[in-house]
């Protein structure tokens, strides 16, 4: 054994694999020890940089959601137009160039016109496409006092649709960059920028008097959200509170700026967004009175549709964690660049409109009540004879629906059509199927005879129809599968089974 490692000693390839080997370790050694010392200045470094509590320094916040500061990281030109800005906003700014720059504006508007837009505060909410460009056209056209409101950070994806940011502002914060940029159009512009999603817990602050010592109530409030819920719970503060707000439905899918119309949500159509804005506000008590900016351009084949994810994501399971936050859209919506600026700078407009007092005849209501109140005594009088037709006293008889509810059926439900013809004139609401406990009226209550019609057991038909589906379905017991077509039949079912699964909102 011992003559095996005197030869092996003496070998030349063992020495020089020796050699190979301590070297290796060597400089391994060398490699950490360096890296040990990088890393030691570095925290050292770091630690020099934190001032002591006790010393006066500048803090920044942490905002909701965990993204970065608001505190812009500004280029050489962008602080010149941020001094030049705060300097304006101290007042030290020439007036006769602020009037050059708005004199086609005020040549428009007249002189008074542009002083109530200049003493306006407004507050988007939402700074994607749509929030974006119309703050943008606010800032340009005059109004002085603008907060805005986004949680979110500009990235690659947004950059086809965002007003004003730039490759320089990708993985900023919306607010900041809106901020930015737009300081360097109309520095006279005051701003609060809010880097945090609404909540209607705190609307009370987000929604507050200007933080200046003007103190004004928001003039007027732009809605560019994209999360059903969170729009509908700011429509409703909004209309509760009697704060003045618009509202932009869905710009995605959209490719013809000649369809973009401004209306009262009660009127808005072929909008998906819209339609289950309009049916959750509906369950809230809300069916009108907030103007939407809206498309009425139709679905069809070639034109965009939203993409769904690919099969193995949903194979993976956990498909909600795949939003930036819960019950935000997974999914791909497609947006053509130009519609949500369409969309942004309907909505500015119709806004200087308002608040300069230009006469203007956007945001109009429907004018369907009386077709409403119509239906409502129809289906009263048809529930009082199916009744009757079973010798209950029918004195005091009243059915459990208001003409909101006839409202929220006709026209969320049932597109304001016929589900058997497709007509839209003459309209009546009427039992799908007959009762399968009769037509008894619940007594519970002492005085008063209450019909036990659930809104699930309607369906909305013409009056003509509903007088035969009466006589043959009601009166005669016939199955709606004996006497209608099954596409009739199947619709009909599907439009039961929406209201059944939307009824959970009420």
């Amino acid at each position: 054994m011992s003559s095996w490692l005197e030869r092996q000693g003496s070998s030349h390839q063992t020495q020089l694999i020796a050699t190979a080997i301590l070297s290796g370790i060597t400089v391994i050694g060398v490699v950490f020890g360096v890296q040990a010392i990088r890393r030691q200045v570095a925290m050292d470094d770091l630690k020099a940089s934190i001032p002591n509590v006790d010393e006066p320094h500048d803090v920044d916040t942490v905002p909701a959601f965990g993204t970065n500061s608001t505190r812009p990281l500004l280029s050489r030109e962008d602080e010149r137009a941020a001094d030049l800005a705060q300097r304006a906003q101290q007042g030290d700014y020439d007036e006769e160039l602020i009037q050059e720059q708005l004199t086609r504006t005020a040549s428009f508007l007249k002189p008074e016109g542009l002083s109530a837009l200049r003493s306006s505060f407004v507050v988007i909410i939402g700074l994607g496409g749509v929030g974006s460009h119309c703050t943008a056209a606010l800032a340009r056209s005059g109004v002085s006092y603008i907060r805005i409101i986004d949680f979110d950070q500009v990235t690659l994806s947004s950059l086809n649709r965002n007003a004003v940011a730039t490759l320089a502002d990708v993985g900023t914060p919306k607010v900041t960059c809106v901020r930015k940029r737009l300081e360097a159009v109309a520095p006279w512009v005051h701003w609060e920028c809010v880097n945090e999603i609404w909540h209607e817990d705190h609307g009370h602050r987000l929604l507050a008097s200007w933080s200046g010592a003007e103190r004004k109530k928001p003039d007027y409030v732009v809605d560019a959200i994209d999360n059903i819920d969170s729009k509908v719970t700011l429509l409703r503060y909004c209309y509760e509170h009697g704060i003045k707000v618009i509202s932009s439905m869905g710009a995605g899918c959209k490719s013809d700026p000649t369809r973009v119309y401004v209306g009262d949500i009660s009127g808005s159509i072929e909008d998906p967004l819209s339609r289950t804005t309009r049916r959750r506000l509906r369950m809230l008590g809300i069916s009108e009175g907030i103007p939407v900016v809206y498309s009425i351009e139709k679905a069809g084949p070639g034109k965009a549709e939203l993409l769904p994810l690919p099969e193995e994501e949903f194979r993976k399971g956990g498909v909600g964690e795949l939003s930036v936050l819960p019950d935000f859209r997974a999914r791909i919506l497609p947006v053509l660049g130009t519609m949500p600026a369409v969309f942004g700078y309907v909505i500015a407009n119709f806004v200087v409109m308002e608040l300069s007092g230009y006469p203007h005849e956007s945001g109009g209501r429907t004018g369907r009540e009386k077709l409403y109140e119509s239906v409502l005594q129809g289906l009263q009088a048809a529930e009082v004879k199916l009744a009757r037709a079973e010798g209950e006293d029918v004195q005091g008889f009243r059915i459990p629906v208001s003409k909101d509810d006839v409202a929220y059926l006709i026209e969320e439900i049932f597109r304001g059509k016929s589900v058997l013809s497709g007509l839209p004139t003459r309209l009546a609401l009427i039992r799908w199927r007959p009762s399968k406990d009769g037509y008894q009226p619940d007594i519970r209550w002492e005085g008063q005879k209450v019909s036990r019609l659930q809104l699930s057991d309607l369906v909305c038909m013409t009056k003509e129809e509903a007088a035969v589906h009466e006589k043959k379905v009601l009166a005669d017991g016939a199955k709606p599968e004996d006497i209608y077509e099954a596409e009739v039949v199947a619709l009909a079912e599907r439009r039961l089974d929406e209201e059944q699964a939307m009824d959970r909102y009420r």
